[in-house]
C-alpha cells in the first residue's frame, strides 16, 4: 500500500488526466451504444424474425476477446480513440438492445390494444405506452453496458488511446503493485460510481424519460459537431512503445536524458505486438522494439544506431532455479550444448519464419536443432517435472520450445512451458518462489531492472557485455540463489526503429539524426 500512496503523491496529474481520457471513451462509445442500441431494438420489435439472428450476431461479439477485437479492428480505423471507441460501442450493444427489444415486447397486448381503441396511432403507442413502460428494462441494460465499457477500457492502453490501463500494464509488466492500484482503483471506483449514479437516474426514469431522450440526442449531435467542425491537429512525429520501454530504467525516458531529446514527440503506448503491425501501416512513425524481431525483416525496417551508446548488453541466458538445480544438475550441461550457437542473425531468421512464415515456434525450433545436429526425436506431452516460462513476445516461444526439445532428448525429463508470462518482475518473481524451473533472460534486463545497482556502478560497466554478465551471474547467485547460464550468443538489444523507406527520405540512420530531425520540426 505504500507504493501505491507514493505513486499516488507524485503522479497525480498524469492519474487524473488518464482517469479523464478514460472517462472520454466510455461515455462516447456508450453515448453512441445508447442512441443506436435503442432504435436496433424498436427495430427488431418490428421486425420479429430478424430479432433472433441480430441477437444472436451481437452476442458473438460479446463473446470476441477484447484484445483480437482491438488487433483486428487496428488495420481499419487505426489506432488511438477511434478503433478504441469503435470497439466499446460494439460491447456495449448486446445489453442494450436486448433489454430495450425484451422491455417493448414484454408490454401486455392488452394495454396496446387499449391504446388503439383511444386512437394512438402506432408512433404514439411507441413513444407514450411502449418505450415508457419498457424503460426500467432499457435502463437496466445501460447500466449493464456502462460497467462492461469502464473494464474494457482499460484494454484500450494497448492501442494507444490511453486510459487507466496504461498503469495497470506497466505495473504488471514490471511488477509494480502501486502502479497496478493506480489503474485499477480509480476504474474500479468509476464503474461503482457510474452505476450508483444511473442507479439513482433509474428511480425517477419514467417521469423524465422525454428529458433524458432529449438529453442523449442534443449530446450525441454536439458531439458529431463537435468532431465534425473541428480543424485537424497538425500532425506530429508520432512514436509508440509498450508499457515496459515506457516505464523501465533502461528505456524511452532515459534515452531521451541521455541524448538530450527535448523536441516534442507524440508518445503512445501499445501492446508489444501491435506496435510493429501499427509501424507498417503508418500510423506511427518510430518504435521502440527489438534487435533481433524477424518483423524487421518482414516489414523492411531500418534499426537506428545507438551512435551514443545509450542501451546496455541483452545477451540472451537460461536462469536456473536453485532446487531445480540440486534436483537435476544435468539440466545445466544439457543447455551449455546450445551455448553461443544462436547469432544475432540466426534468432532474427527464427522470428522471422514464426512472425511472417506463420509457422508455429515448436517447428522452428525443432528444425533449427536438426540443422545443428541435435537430437529431437523424442516429444513428451502433459505435466512436465520441471517447467519453462517466456514471456509474451515470437522469440521467447521460441527458446522455451528449444529448451524443451534438449532437455527431452537428453534426458528422461518431461519438460512443461508456461509461455506468455508477461513482464521481467513476473517470470522472476515466478523462477524465486518455483513456480517455474527455467526462463531465458537479458543482462541489460536483469542488470537495470531487477539488481539496479548504483548509478555510478552502472556507467563503469553497462557498455562491457562480459562484465555486465559476470555482475549478473554473480548477484544473482548471492541475492536469490537464482544461476545464471551461459550466453546463447545472440544481443537482443532494446532499439529504436522506422520504416526504411521514410528513414532514407528523412536521412535518419542513427538516434542523433532523428535528435536534430524533430528539433527542426
Amino acid at each position: 500500500m505504500s507504493e501505491f500512496i507514493n505513486f499516488i503523491s507524485t503522479r497525480y496529474p498524469e492519474i487524473l488526466s488518464q482517469t479523464t481520457r478514460h472517462l472520454y471513451l466510455t461515455l462516447i462509445s456508450l453515448l453512441i451504444a445508447i442512441i443506436i442500441g435503442i432504435l436496433l431494438g424498436i427495430l427488431l420489435t418490428r421486425f420479429r424474425k430478424v430479432s433472433g439472428f441480430t441477437l444472436a450476431v451481437l452476442g458473438v461479439i460479446q463473446t470476441i476477446p477484447s484484445l483480437a477485437l482491438l488487433g483486428f479492428l487496428l488495420p481499419f480505423l487505426g489506432i488511438g480513440a477511434i478503433p478504441a471507441i469503435t470497439a466499446l460501442f460494439l460491447y456495449a450493444l448486446l445489453p442494450i438492445v436486448r433489454n430495450t427489444y425484451t422491455g417493448i415486447v414484454g408490454v401486455e397486448a392488452s394495454i396496446i390494444e387499449a391504446a388503439r381503441g383511444l386512437g394512438l396511432s402506432n408512433g404514439q403507442i411507441l413513444w407514450q405506452v411502449e418505450l415508457p413502460l419498457a424503460v426500467p428494462i432499457i435502463f437496466a441494460g445501460i447500466r449493464t453496458a456502462t460497467v462492461i465499457n469502464v473494464g474494457v477500457a482499460t484494454l484500450c492502453a494497448l492501442i494507444g488511446a490511453g486510459g487507466l490501463g496504461e498503469f495497470i500494464f506497466r505495473g504488471i509488466a514490471l511488477n509494480h503493485s502501486g502502479m497496478v492500484l493506480a489503474g485499477a482503483i480509480p476504474s474500479a471506483l468509476l464503474a461503482l460510481g457510474l452505476d450508483i449514479l444511473l442507479g439513482i437516474v433509474q428511480i425517477h426514469i419514467q417521469k423524465i424519460f422525454r428529458t433524458v431522450i432529449a438529453i442523449f440526442g442534443l449530446a450525441f449531435l454536439i458531439f458529431v459537431a463537435m468532431q465534425w467542425l473541428m480543424p485537424a491537429p497538425k500532425p506530429l512525429f508520432k512514436a509508440a512503445f509498450d508499457a515496459e520501454f515506457s516505464e523501465r530504467a533502461d528505456g524511452f525516458k532515459g534515452l531521451k536524458a541521455h541524448y538530450q531529446i527535448k523536441a516534442p514527440l507524440e508518445t503512445i503506448e501499445m501492446d508489444a505486438g501491435l506496435m510493429y503491425q501499427a509501424l507498417h501501416k503508418g500510423q506511427v512513425d518510430l518504435i521502440g522494439g527489438y534487435s533481433t524481431d524477424g518483423r524487421i525483416q518482414a516489414y523492411g525496417l531500418r534499426i537506428l544506431q545507438d551512435d551514443q551508446f545509450y542501451f546496455p548488453p541483452y545477451y540472451v541466458v537460461p536462469l536456473l532455479g536453485q532446487k531445480t538445480r540440486e534436483k537435476y544438475p544435468f539440466v545445466e550441461t544439457i543447455l551449455a550444448k546450445i551455448a553461443g550457437k544462436i547469432s544475432d542473425s540466426t534468432m532474427q531468421s527464427l522470428n522471422y519464419q514464426v512472425d511472417s512464415l506463420k509457422k508455429s515456434p515448436q517447428e522452428v525450433a525443432i528444425a533449427f536443432l536438426k540443422k545443428m545436429n541435435f537430437k529431437t526425436e523424442v516429444l513428451r506431452q502433459g505435466k512436465g517435472d520441471i517447467v519453462i516460462g517466456g514471456k509474451k513476445f515470437t522469440e521467447q516461444y521460441i527458446l522455451a520450445e528449444i529448451f524443451k526439445n534438449l532437455l527431452e532428448n537428453y534426458s528422461p525429463l518431461k519438460v512443461e512451458i508456461k509461455g506468455g508470462l508477461g513482464g521481467t518482475q513476473i517470470l522472476f518473481g515466478a523462477l524465486q518462489l518455483g513456480e517455474i524451473d527455467l526462463y531465458a533472460e537479458y543482462t541489460g534486463t536483469a542488470f537495470l531492472t531487477v539488481l539496479k545497482p548504483e548509478k555510478q556502478l552502472q556507467m563503469q560497466i553497462i557498455r562491457d557485455k562480459q562484465k555486465v554478465y559476470e555482475y549478473v551471474k554473480n548477484e544473482l547467485a548471492k541475492k536469490y540463489q537464482i544461476h545464471t547460464l551461459s550466453p546463447l550468443g545472440f544481443n537482443n538489444s532494446y532499439t529504436l526503429m522506422m520504416r526504411s523507406v521514410e528513414a532514407n527520405q528523412l536521412k535518419i540512420r542513427t538516434i542523433s539524426d532523428l535528435k536534430q530531425y524533430l528539433e527542426k520540426r
